[in-house]
């Protein structure tokens, strides 16, 4: 174990380690690829296309006018929308700005997004236009002075009729200086937003995540961090060389870590990511494998498993792809056969969290049930509650050390300092056994944490709402196998009155959470199993 056992599996021209002396910031990724890219179409949406040299011509502009709000280097922006050409303009006219991009779910409800930009100091906000009343409910708690409204669809001509005057500026509301994107970004004077002098240290997202206590906390992502995963990914799926863009679809949300990486690869290798902006409809998800071939397919166990039951997936075209990954869970052997047997080709499973920006493991093309070997400069132990390394092939929690770790949660040194050892290895709370070979294989999970579908989710959150219900007298919840989202909630609920009715429990969360962490599945019981001082046993539960 100590002894880096993985290298042996590596690939003949594998290195293992990477000079990340020649890291650069997001900032000089961005501008390279503007510089050698122009005519390439950087993202289509929507039946939309954006060019890379458009796409520095916006994103430009919008810099110059997220620097004259006097906004300071470092301040935080919140990107509040699903996948569209918007969030792409916005995420690199933020970088470039100097700024830090908090990245928020559009799902939130008006509770979770109070939360983040509180937490986070948000100054400005960039949110699609149909998710504002949430922000409305919670706006004058917040820190926010800037509110710039983003187009789901037909950004392009939103601006041209912004540029020829043939749309009117939305005047300023009560939540603060409200205007729409199009129209910021139309009247850029295409200024460049000057010398910022962005460093490697500088936090370039502000990824939220949960903790052991459930709270929802920002992992600060550095340009080294994140620069550092990046080139990891470019290794590991070596694209094609850069004289013919590849392309990637995209229908996961570009708020989760993963698939925000690869939007970064795409840019800096000159591609065109093909958005979707709702990967919970098949049949979009189906159209666009169909319109034309594709390099590079990403999506998750629930994804792979709606698209089998549909006849059209054996008119896709893989011919031209190399991969397609399977992230943010880990896919179910059942699902990779039927997915196969449907006529998609082998699944190739990833690893990585929030916190490793993401990219810490990685398979051969077409492995899966395997979360991997460790990448070249990354270093893992498995270890017992002691810290004591574990035998081969023995479970212990996974610990990693490597340059693509994250500088720590923001403004949170308490959770900081539990997520390390002394030594500087930051604890998983997975639990792995690892092979002869290095391949390392995910048992359980230390925490409670339950995963919906990709996303944490986690019990103390959903039983603080829940037992805000007057008709409850106390709650746990735990994860439970589901076939189709990997895990779903189960709330125990010791209820006040015979009257109440588990739709009633499930209709007060829905006003509170999130639609995948509502609880499936909900049990009245005369009481909850404790141990003697009077802690609840989620453990006991799951007998």
């Amino acid at each position: 174990m100590q002894q880096q056992i993985w290298h042996q599996s590596y690939p003949s021209d594998f290195p293992k380690e990477i000079d990340t002396a020649g890291i650069s910031t997001l900032v000089a990724t961005l501008e390279r690829s503007f510089r050698l890219y122009p005519d390439r179409i950087a993202a289509f949406c929507l039946g939309e296309a954006l060019s890379y040299g458009r796409l520095e011509v916006l994103s430009t502009n919008l810099a110059s006018h997220l620097r004259q709000l006097e906004l300071e280097k470092g301040d935080r922006v919140a990107l509040m929308m699903p996948n569209c050409l918007a969030y792409l303009v916005a995420m690199a006219g933020v970088l470039q700005a100097g700024l830090t991009i908090v990245n928020v779910n559009p799902l939130y409800t008006p509770r979770e997004l109070e939360h983040q930009l509180r937490d986070s100091g948000t100054r400005c906000l960039i949110i699609a236009e149909g998710l504002t009343q949430a922000f409305e409910q919670i706006a004058d708690h917040t820190a926010v002075e800037h509110v710039l409204t983003a187009p789901l669809a037909a950004l392009m001509e939103r601006i041209r009729a912004h540029e020829s005057g043939q749309a009117a500026v939305q005047p300023d509301s009560s939540t603060g200086s409200t205007r729409p994107l199009a129209s910021v970004i139309a009247r850029g004077g295409n200024a460049h937003p000057g010398d910022l002098r962005v460093t490697l240290d500088d936090i370039a997202f502000l990824q939220y995540t949960g903790g052991t206590t459930g709270v929802s906390k920002g992992a600060m992502l550095t340009h080294k961090s994140v620069g550092v995963s990046l080139e990891l990914i470019l290794l590991w799926l070596a694209p094609p060389a850069h004289d013919a863009p590849i392309s990637i679809v995209l229908p996961l949300p570009l708020y989760h870590v993963y698939p925000l990486a690869v939007a970064l690869l795409s840019i800096a290798t000159g591609s065109s990511l093909r958005l979707i902006p709702n990967p919970r409809d098949p049949v979009s998800v189906l159209d666009e494998l169909r319109r034309e071939p594709f390099d590079m397919f990403m999506g998750v166990n629930t994804l792979f498993n709606s698209l089998v039951d549909s006849p059209d997936l054996q008119r896709v075209d893989f011919s031209r792809t190399s991969y397609v990954i399977g992230a943010g869970a880990s896919v179910q052997q059942a699902v990779v056969k039927r997915w196969i047997a449907a006529g998609g080709m082998p699944i190739t499973e990833a690893y990585g969290l929030t916190e490793t920006s993401p990219c810490a493991m990685f398979n051969p093309p077409g492995r899966n049930g395997s979360i991997g070997v460790p990448m070249p400069s990354t270093d893992v132990r498995v270890v017992d509650d002691d810290g004591v390394p574990v035998p081969l092939n023995a479970p212990g929690e996974l610990l990693i050390k490597g340059p693509q770790l994250f500088a720590g949660y923001w403004n949170n040194p308490e959770e900081t300092s539990k997520a390390f050892t002394p030594d500087g290895w930051f604890k998983t709370g997975d639990i792995v056994t690892m092979g002869d070979d290095g391949f390392m294989q995910i048992v359980d999970r230390k925490k409670d944490m339950i995963l919906v579908s990709g996303f944490n989710v986690y019990p103390n959150e959903i039983e603080a709402v829940a037992a805000a219900h007057p008709e409850v007298v106390e709650c746990a919840c735990i994860g439970v196998p589901d076939a189709r989202s990997g895990e779903v909630p189960h709330l125990f609920v010791v209820p006040r009155s015979p009257d109440v009715t588990p739709e009633q429990i499930r209709q007060h969360c829905r006003e509170q959470l999130t639609a995948y962490k509502i609880p499936r599945h909900i049990t009245f019981t005369s009481a909850l199993p404790k141990s003697p001082v009077g802690k609840i046993l989620r453990k006991d539960l799951r007998r």
